[in-house]
């Protein structure tokens, strides 16, 4: 996939930092702070890449503290679509590391004292070792089929909206999932992706929906009958669920347990460190 610059406040105020202090180059990121690059800074603004960016456009993206964007000939254009499948607004949204997404304004990873890569670490923790064949049955920005893809034999991820696939190819965090060959992405339903798949196929299983009032279907009970004929004798799923400690999602998690127990998973687990639960064939 093409590189493009992609920055958000976290790059850019540096920037005005630097020139307030009179200095001709400074250090940022054209990446979202994966790499870090020197910069030169002109009195019309700052060369990102191969184009000049003016100040007053750098001064727009230090303002925005939700939003990452994308440079392209001098103009920056918010990293954010609506989708009319779902009518949902998709938005990149910046964080001191990785990017997490906004689903109608609700994140799709924990911030708070936690980056959205190691909130993605933790879950797959809950089920190390991370190997043979991994479902992800909510794509999003793909980290946890890239985190799982370097110990696996392979990943099927499942993406409902190809609006948050776009999202996903925009985001400088998410190019592997682009790239390996090891992940297959798949563009549907997981209920139906997950109804179409043969029995006992998978030894790794995250379920990482969106939140209950969002996707109540993908909690249901037929759902996690499905879930454990695709996990084969000896595999383990992780099912995020969201903070134990809130009267949500305490109760959230009592039935999902409940649910998961009926659907036939056993030695199930609570694992508040991840925000989920864990269970075995």
């Amino acid at each position: 996939m093409s590189e493009i610059v992609v920055v958000s406040h976290f790059q850019a105020r540096p920037l005005i930092e630097a020139r307030e202090r009179g200095a001709n180059v400074a250090q940022t990121s054209l990446d979202l702070g994966r790499e870090a690059v020197q910069v030169r800074l002109e009195p019309d603004g700052v060369r990102l890449g191969a184009g000049m960016v003016p100040w007053p456009v750098i001064e727009e993206i230090a303002k925005s503290d939700t939003a990452c964007f994308a440079i392209d000939d001098g103009a920056a254009r918010k990293i954010q679509t609506f989708s009319e499948e779902t009518g949902r607004v998709y938005t990149l949204y910046p964080t001191a590391g990785a990017p997490t997404m906004l689903v109608s304004g609700v994140p799709m990873h924990r911030i708070k004292g936690i980056d959205p890569m190691e909130d993605t670490r933790r879950k797959l923790r809950t089920i190390a070792p991370v190997v043979g064949r991994v479902l992800d049955t909510a794509t999003g920005l793909g980290y946890t089929a890239m985190e799982a893809a370097p110990t696996a034999s392979s990943v099927l991820t499942v993406e409902l909206d190809p609006a948050a696939q776009a999202i996903a190819r925009a985001n400088p965090w998410s190019r592997k999932l682009f790239e390996d060959e090891r992940i297959e992405q798949r563009i549907g339903d997981s209920i139906e992706v997950v109804r179409g798949l043969a029995e006992a196929s998978f030894d790794r299983v995250i379920h990482d929906p969106p939140m209950f009032s969002l996707a109540g279907e993908l909690y249901s009970l037929e759902f996690y009958r499905e879930l454990r004929r695709v996990t084969a004798p000896g595999g383990r799923l992780f099912h995020y669920v969201g903070d134990p400690e809130s009267r949500s999602g305490a109760r959230v998690t009592r039935g999902v347990l409940r649910r998961l127990e009926e659907a036939g998973f056993r030695d199930l687990r609570r694992r508040p460190e991840a925000f989920g639960v864990a269970a075995g064939r």
